[in-house]
């Protein structure tokens, strides 16, 4: 679970034991917004367990723990800056338990990446965002509740169809989807299908 392995990582890293509990309690009520709807803890949870199959290959479990949970923390649909603010909350937080300067600048940059999902030196900063993207390679109608989800955390901005079918063909341009070969492998196919899919819908709509 993801809750059990940041409360131990926490932790043991923090002096007061009393915190672990309180920096849980926020990023639970900073994913329970009514104004959530795909960007929530069961996206974090998601994230988790695709990464958590392939933990023998990530070379800082812990910091990839941190990106999970302070990726998404500010999550404001008329903010360019989501990924920032909420990497400096992650800075902010990661500073009062303790940890290490050098762990808290790698899970900075996993956090960043998730603006542009471009490839990146770190492979833990590649698998990261790509397992953030997981979501578009899997089954139909689980992609079709994603995307109604995201229709609805958008509901208020008018130009959402537009904005939505650009970012939808942008997509497809791309040369290939995923970085790492273990997520190309498992998701690259099924994706592609699924964004062409939600493309034609919107066309015939």
């Amino acid at each position: 679970m993801l809750k059990d392995d940041f409360l131990r990582i926490t932790s043991s890293y923090a002096i007061d034991k009393q915190l672990p509990g309180k920096l849980w309690d926020e990023i639970m009520v900073a994913h329970t917004t009514s104004s959530r709807y795909y960007h929530t803890l069961t996206h974090l949870e998601n994230l988790y367990k695709e990464l958590v199959s392939i933990k023998n290959v990530i070379e800082d479990w812990e910091s990839i723990i941190f990106a999970i949970v302070y990726h998404d923390f500010v999550y404001d649909i008329s903010s360019a800056d989501n990924e920032a603010q909420s990497a400096e909350i992650a800075i902010n937080r990661l500073q009062e338990i303790n940890y290490p300067a050098s762990k808290t600048e790698r899970c900075k940059a996993h956090i960043l990446a998730t603006k542009t999902h471009k490839t990146a030196a770190d492979n833990d900063t590649n698998l990261f965002t790509d397992a953030d993207l997981s979501i578009l390679g899997t089954d139909w109608e689980n992609y079709k509740e994603y995307a109604l989800n995201i229709a609805k955390e958008y509901a208020r901005m008018p130009m959402f169809k537009l904005g939505r079918k650009g970012v939808m063909l942008n997509f497809l341009k791309m040369s290939r989807l995923f970085k790492t070969e273990y997520f190309h492998d498992k998701y690259e196919a099924q994706a592609r299908n699924n964004i062409q899919r939600e493309i034609d819908e919107m066309l015939s709509a």
